[in-house]
């Protein structure tokens, strides 16, 4: 089966970066944890802009009413896009919206519908919402499911994205199971398939396929090559995740092998990344309050925040502050540290 996201189907101690080197922090500090905004309907991603604005995405409930929306340092919840499409599908899993990215002055948000592009030099704090009608959707999931994989699903879902050095957007494709390139100029690419594993216990408990599916989450540039997240498919096997290393030609290798299903990666500024993940699948599913967020550094990891609910998202501001995201609570958490 195709595992998609972002409803899965069935502080810090040390340094941080967000991709610049001067966000390094090289004393261990006690982070302090608080929630900068509650009440957000399928809360999945947190990014920001070159002056600190903070913007969130939501799914909202399947009756096309995800949104984008700015979250002020007092807690205030600004709409910024409106009435994104968001549908429930026969297994009640969310079509709807993901993540999102600022690069080159340009807010990018995935919807199932395609990516939506916000200059934001046109948006002011308080202005009243854009309509998603307004804006027209690039439709790259029609590329995807055109192209013939030696794996082939037949899906699409572009779940996250990074920009590259040569000024490309990368995806995480959660559904074809791929990294997905394009260009400045729009020309899409595949860059390559992400591999998954032979099942460990395939008897179980419980029963599953011989082979599990590697649902690539996030991508991320550490400055001279790309690391991927993944979630594997059902059932969920623990501390089997991987950690890929992706070189600029599109090669795969291996960083670490020992996590639950993450949701995300950042960099950390010491060439050891930042790993997000969602939770410990159980009986009843995925068990609340099993999220962390650890320091992955390739043969072991640190573990920086535990007990995390539902977490789909890590963004580093700065050298004293990161934005959290808790999908299973519905609030943004703030890490100063």
């Amino acid at each position: 089966m195709t595992c998609k996201f972002p409803v899965l189907r069935f502080l810090l101690v040390g340094s941080l970066l967000s991709g610049c080197q001067d966000h390094r922090i090289t004393t261990p500090v006690q982070p302090n944890l608080t929630t900068l905004a509650t009440g957000l309907v399928g809360l999945i991603g947190v990014e920001t802009d070159a002056s600190g604005r903070i913007f969130v995405t939501e799914q909202g409930t399947g009756k096309n009413d995800g949104r984008v929306s700015e979250v002020t340092p007092d807690g205030v919840v600004h709409p910024v896009i409106t009435g994104l499409y968001s549908f429930t599908r026969p297994d009640n899993e969310l079509d709807a919206t993901d993540h999102l990215l600022v690069a080159n002055g340009m807010l990018y948000v995935l919807n199932a519908k395609g990516l939506y592009t916000l200059n934001l030099a046109t948006y002011k704090t308080g202005n009243a919402p854009i309509p998603a009608a307004s804006l027209t959707p690039e439709n790259i999931q029609k590329f995807v499911i055109d192209y013939t994989f030696t794996e082939d699903t037949g899906e699409s879902h572009l779940y996250n994205m990074t920009l590259g050095p040569d000024g490309a957007l990368y995806f995480a494709d959660a559904a074809a199971n791929a990294i997905i390139r394009r260009s400045a100029s729009g020309q899409l690419s595949v860059v390559t398939a992400v591999l998954g594993i032979a099942n460990p216990n395939p008897a179980g408990p419980p029963p599953g396929p011989p082979f599990i599916q590697s649902v690539p989450t996030g991508i991320v540039y550490d400055g001279k090559q790309y690391a991927i997240s993944t979630l594997l498919g059902f059932p969920f096997p623990a501390g089997k995740a991987l950690i890929y290393r992706m070189d600029l030609t599109g090669k795969l290798t291996v960083f670490q092998q020992t996590f639950n299903s993450l949701v995300d990666i950042e960099n950390d500024g010491n060439g050891n990344y930042l790993a997000l993940e969602f939770g410990v699948f159980g009986p009843m599913g995925f068990t609340p309050k099993t999220g962390r967020l650890l320091r992955a550094k390739g043969t072991s990891s640190d573990v920086l925040l535990d007990k995390l609910n539902m977490p789909t998202d890590l963004k580093v501001a700065d050298s004293h502050t990161a934005y959290l995201t808790s999908m299973g609570d519905g609030t943004l958490l703030k890490i100063t540290f």
